[in-house]
């Protein structure tokens, strides 16, 4: 049961989140009329919201330790769960009409909802792309990138660029600018091959602050600040299109852009370099050990990685027919990897789960919009405290020897 010292600590935690959050939840100005509102009522929801949250928290963790501790006594041996996730991917019988009510689901969707609705939807679909790629590097390899967007960044401008001073098109610069990404991951892999860590972390995210300052910078070649416009949406056999079918158009080929993803990522994970990648991640000296080239193995993740952030780089510049350095700050590499963290590292279903959740609800809660990054914060540390591997973990593929019975 909760304890006087589990009280005192909540009370603590409570008064902790008050001072965090005081600047945001009780204190508003108003520049217009120079005044300040102050909302003490806001500090009391606070205060009872963490302190509650926290007991219900610690209730959770005492009744856990309890069940184990009496399964312990009785000699009982935790058997692992399978969970409702791998249930839906082995079994046919579920896997099979849960995938054709989705399939229904994303065909029907454009013709039922609004223009507007369909636009976030394609959003979501780029983040659930762009997450995949990211998954490659962090979540199955193991390498820690903070610099992703800039991967993002250069696909985007290498449709912008070529299509301004070559004329080329949505089709053409869609292979290219994925191979372009690709070749930067290649460039930032080669430094930081005897890196790990937090070290790791520092030189990708100095590398994506780099390519996003010279965007910004050099002018002659990016436009600077000022960005480049007019960059044509996505063709089809040269038909005119108007703007409603044009982003129909964009949706479905971000469904089709999403199957395909998966498609390979899923192999990649099954295939001999996946497992080198998992052999990475749990650890880099036995990995290496055991004939694996880390060398190579290292610069795959991250050229696989950034070529599907290159791709995705194409379809926003076509979806958004402009671009500049301020669509690729680090915040978008921070939710791109939240994403990751979220879902769960090497989980694709978790991955999709988690890109869905961060990028519809903040537009379909925009009456909290004020709050938005509380409650993204508040998710990431309620994530980590009850459920670190994410939303949707990832199993591992164990092998058994069965025995041939012997003739006699």
């Amino acid at each position: 049961m909760i304890s006087f010292k589990d009280l005192k600590k909540a009370f603590l935690v409570a008064l902790w989140f008050i001072f965090l959050t005081f600047p945001i939840m009780v204190i508003k100005v108003n520049p217009f009329e120079r005044t300040i509102a102050w909302r003490w009522h806001n500090m009391f929801y606070v205060a009872a919201g963490s302190f509650i949250l926290y007991l219900i928290g610690r209730l959770f963790l005492i009744n856990k330790a309890a069940q184990q501790e009496r399964m312990k006594k009785q000699g009982i041996k935790s058997v692992p769960k399978t969970d409702w996730q791998q249930r839906l991917l082995t079994e046919p019988r579920l896997f099979i009409p849960t995938l054709g009510i989705m399939l229904v689901i994303l065909l029907v969707f454009p013709h039922v909802l609004s223009t507007y609705q369909v636009n976030i939807m394609i959003t979501a679909l780029m983040y659930i792309v762009l997450g995949l790629g990211l998954n490659i590097v962090v979540g199955v390899a193991g390498l820690l990138d903070l610099g992703y967007v800039a991967f993002y960044a250069v696909g985007a401008y290498s449709y912008a660029l070529l299509h301004l001073h070559f004329g080329l098109g949505f089709w053409t610069v869609l292979p290219l600018g994925g191979m372009l990404a690709a070749s930067f991951g290649i460039l930032l892999g080669f430094p930081v091959l005897r890196l790990r860590g937090d070290y790791l972390a520092i030189v990708t995210l100095g590398f994506g602050e780099i390519i996003r300052l010279i965007l910004e910078n050099w002018n002659d070649f990016s436009h600077g600040p000022s960005g480049i416009s007019n960059i044509p949406r996505p063709g089809f056999f040269g038909m005119e299109m108007t703007l409603d079918q044009s982003i129909m158009y964009l949706y479905y080929l971000m469904i089709g852009m999403v199957i395909f993803t998966i498609f390979v990522v899923n192999r990649l994970q099954n295939s001999r370099i996946g497992r080198a990648w998992f052999a990475l991640r749990e650890d880099e000296i036995a990995c290496q050990a055991m004939g694996i080239d880390k060398t190579k193995t290292k610069l795959t993740a991250f050229a696989l990685g950034a070529f599907w952030a290159g791709m995705v780089g194409v379809i926003f510049a076509a979806k958004t027919t402009f671009v500049n350095p301020a669509s690729f700050t680090f915040l978008e590499s921070a939710i791109i990897l939240c994403i990751v963290v979220l879902g769960g590292m090497g989980s694709i279903i978790g991955v999709i789960i988690a890109a869905l959740v961060l990028m519809l609800l903040p537009e379909y809660l925009r009456a909290f919009s004020d709050y938005r990054m509380l409650v993204f914060g508040g998710t990431l540390v309620v994530m980590m405290v009850f459920r670190p591997q994410g939303i949707i973990s990832t199993v591992r593929r164990t092998y058994t020897l069965e025995k041939k019975p012997t003739i006699t």
